[in-house]
């Protein structure tokens, strides 16, 4: 890949890791919740996520999703209702400091990092959107296995930075999440669900 083909990716990804979505809003409420070290398991879930979605698109699975409508449908009512799930579980999360430490204490490693993987695989639209992103920084002629490793690995640098300092910013504002908190994760919680029941109901 030309350097500047790849400057131009990255500017973009650079856009698309600072646009709101679900991974960022699970790191932001994770880093109020467990703190930044403990968040970094979600944001490398949801990185390895976002890898493995690339390399669906980028070896076959998105046009697989474009030519079976069966497929596609379900995808996207198993990816909304996860989405819902998880919006329900942090609206349910108790406020930050006004719980007892044993109830506050933060989840395993290993569930963290799964939920930030399954955010970021849960939703079938981005596997779509990199189908159509991805080709206009792919060289035909050279190795397809080399362009996934700079593309793939490109973006899973920006968004592992963007969400650690969205995390670290949480953590660093969790005085006033503790006079506020059931509100905000009330407020999380309720754009999950709402991302949720409204993917798999747009076409």
């Amino acid at each position: 890949m030309a350097l500047q083909t790849w400057l131009i990716y990255l500017l973009a990804v650079i856009g698309l890791s600072l646009s709101p979505g679900p991974n960022g809003l699970l790191a932001l409420s994770h880093g109020a919740l467990y703190g930044w070290r403990k968040t970094l398991y979600t944001i490398l879930g949801g990185c390895l996520g976002f890898v493995v979605i690339i390399a669906l698109s980028m070896f076959g699975i998105g046009a697989l999703l474009k030519a079976s409508l069966f497929w596609l449908t379900a995808l996207k009512w198993l990816g909304g209702a996860y989405l819902v799930w998880l919006g329900i579980q942090l609206w349910r999360s108790p406020p930050i400091g006004a719980t007892s430490q044993v109830a506050a204490a933060p989840r395993s490693a290993p569930l963290l990092f799964r939920q930030g993987a399954l955010a970021a695989v849960s939703n079938p639209k981005v596997i779509l959107f990199f189908v159509a992103f991805l080709p206009q920084f792919i060289d035909p002629a050279r190795s397809l296995l080399v362009q996934f490793a700079v593309l793939a690995g490109t973006f899973a640098v920006v968004e592992l930075s963007v969400e650690l300092l969205v995390a670290s910013l949480a953590s660093r504002i969790s005085l006033w999440l503790a006079r506020v908190g059931r509100r905000f994760n009330q407020g999380c919680g309720a754009i999950f669900i709402a991302i949720g029941v409204a993917l798999p109901l747009r076409g």
